[in-house]
């Protein structure tokens, strides 16, 4: 439960959370607007901003090319309790997990969370494989040119313009949607 003042303004300390969006199997922009839907409706939640939607070849994994974007949550929600979100979420849409890498119909990875620095065995942040994945980086970078920066959570570290360059050449990644994919 949010706690409030006495004029009905929230005590909770509020974050801005990053949150790549994933998937390979079914009709995946669909299920990436119900996921992003979903993630807005949390308690204590509000969509910031989505990045555009882009298709990327599978990496270190199988099935056909992947849809992928990346939004930016402002919450209330620590980052566990927003990680046992995102695994409800991603349970609502079918998602099993038969094999490491295995294609999904959807993929939630929580990949910065207000700056915070945490390693347990059911999450660590930031994401400890974003840096090598040109359909985090991409989307990230595009989301992180329009958003205002807020003292209260800090930005997500990028990799160098040339260096996502690169990973995205080796990964291959494309445009295929503007931010306006949500509409």
């Amino acid at each position: 439960m949010i706690k409030v003042d006495a004029w009905g303004l929230s005590l909770a300390p509020r974050f801005r959370a990053h949150v790549a969006l994933g998937g390979n199997l079914g009709d995946v922009r669909a299920r990436l607007q119900a996921a992003v839907a979903a993630l807005a409706a949390l308690p204590g939640t509000r969509l910031e901003g989505a990045s555009s939607l882009y298709r990327t070849r599978p990496v270190d994994a199988g099935g056909p090319d992947f849809l992928n974007a990346v939004v930016a949550l402002d919450t209330v929600l620590a980052p566990q309790e927003l990680m046992r979100a995102l695994l409800r979420i991603e349970l609502d849409n079918e998602r099993e997990r038969p094999h490491v890498n295995a294609p999904r119909t959807l993929d939630l990875d929580l990949l910065h969370h207000g700056g915070a620095m945490l390693q347990t065995p059911t999450l660590t942040l930031p994401h400890p494989r974003q840096h090598g994945r040109a359909f985090v980086m991409t989307p990230l970078a595009e989301l992180l040119g329009r958003l205002p920066t807020r003292a209260d959570s800090p930005n997500p570290d990028l990799l160098s313009a040339e260096k996502r360059a690169q990973l995205a050449a080796e990964q291959g990644i494309e445009t295929i949607s503007g931010p306006n994919w949500l509409d």
